[in-house]
């Protein structure tokens, strides 16, 4: 593809809570075995990119750890390869990322020892498949300086979390507004884009010089009237995991069949890091019903419309419903979880009653000292 791929991996967002102490909205698990990011890496090579930045700063350890080893995407490669940037200090510069666009203009050298004629830049937090060749096709046939792929976002979501975009009879953008208080429609960005490499050179130089460090506000909004801005709808799954509830959605979306199949049995396939785990063991007495389980658990209890994520212990005569269950969780005998997302690595102790009331998602965190010396 005559394409290079960016990454924005680096945000925080208010609305994940404790769930974001821990790690970057990127680094989030998803469906069992994945990280939120696979989705748009796994986008970016089966679209045959070859060379791709990605931009981290809040919470990266885990977020880098996980990408230390670029061959499970196929980046591990002579020509091209995957690129880790967080904040450097400098001479000339001493900030961390101010902003998506603060974070390109930081690694400008990057987009200018590049050749390929195209950028295509992604969020690493939303869950989607996506060949961006055809988003590219579409950007070249209406001779478009930007392209920014939208979605309609069903009545659970609350499209003000984004930006809210309409468009004209042949798909150009008249309206971009970003996280609007009260949103005008149902038509919001996903948070990808394409554009002309040296456009974006010139574009994210002259923010720079004028202190701006959004690249939704201080170049697609502002220029939405100068320069020509298409919409490219998304018509397959797109979610963002931005906030609790969204992320709760979405991996409970994977119990569906039909996700579960167009995410892991149609072509082309979404890639991870993989870890040596052996299978899940189901212990005499277990029963579990609707649920994703991963490497490396052991089940003793009752399983039942829930995801557990790898390593996973359950006791005896516990019953989960409804839940989330992080890596690396020692769940007691006797307990009962349900509605409830419980962190990574934590010990829930025997006889204990975690229940998220109301409607509510419940976050489990239990400071217990499973490690210590």
């Amino acid at each position: 593809m005559r394409a290079i791929g960016i990454v924005l991996a680096g945000g925080n967002s208010s609305r994940m809570k404790e769930l974001s102490n821990k790690r970057a909205i990127a680094a989030m698990p998803i469906a069992g075995s994945f990280r939120s990011i696979d989705f748009t890496l796994s986008n970016m090579t089966n679209s045959h990119i070859q060379k791709v930045a990605v931009f981290t700063q809040y919470n990266a350890k885990s977020l880098n750890e996980h990408l230390n080893s670029s061959k499970w995407w196929d980046f591990g490669r002579k020509q091209g390869g995957l690129y880790v940037f967080t904040p450097t200090t400098t001479p000339d510069n001493s900030y961390w990322y101010r902003g998506t666009a603060d974070a390109i203009a930081q690694n400008i050298g990057f987009l200018k020892s590049s050749h390929e004629p195209y950028v295509v830049i992604a969020s690493g937090d939303g869950v989607y498949k996506m060949d961006y060749n055809k988003v590219l096709e579409y950007h070249i046939a209406k001779k478009a300086d930007f392209t920014v792929v939208t979605t309609d976002m069903n009545e659970k979501d609350d499209p003000s979390r984004f930006g809210v975009i309409s468009t004209d009879m042949d798909g150009r953008i008249t309206s971009f507004e970003e996280k609007p208080i009260q949103a005008k429609g149902q038509q919001v960005s996903a948070g990808i884009y394409i554009v002309r490499r040296r456009l974006l050179i010139e574009l994210i130089e002259k923010a720079d010089q004028e202190e701006r460090y959004d690249f939704v506000k201080d170049i697609l909004i502002r220029y939405k009237d100068i320069k020509k801005i298409y919409a490219y709808k998304l018509d397959t799954y797109w979610s963002n995991i931005s906030s609790v509830e969204s992320y709760f959605r979405t991996n409970m979306d994977f119990l569906k069949p039909e996700i579960r199949d167009y995410f892991f049995k149609q072509y082309p396939d979404v890639y991870s890091k993989v870890q040596d785990l052996p299978p899940a063991k189901y212990n005499a007495g277990s029963d579990v019903r609707n649920s994703l389980v991963s490497s490396g658990c052991i089940i003793n209890g009752q399983v039942e419309d829930s995801i557990l994520f790898k390593e996973v212990y359950v006791g005896n005569n516990c019953v989960i419903k409804n839940s989330i269950i992080l890596n690396d969780v020692y769940i007691g005998d006797n307990t009962h979880i349900e509605n409830c997302i419980v962190e990574s690595r934590d010990t829930i102790r025997a006889n204990t009653e975690y229940i998220g009331e109301n409607g509510q998602i419940r976050i489990v965190i239990e400071k217990n000292e499973r490690y210590a010396l």
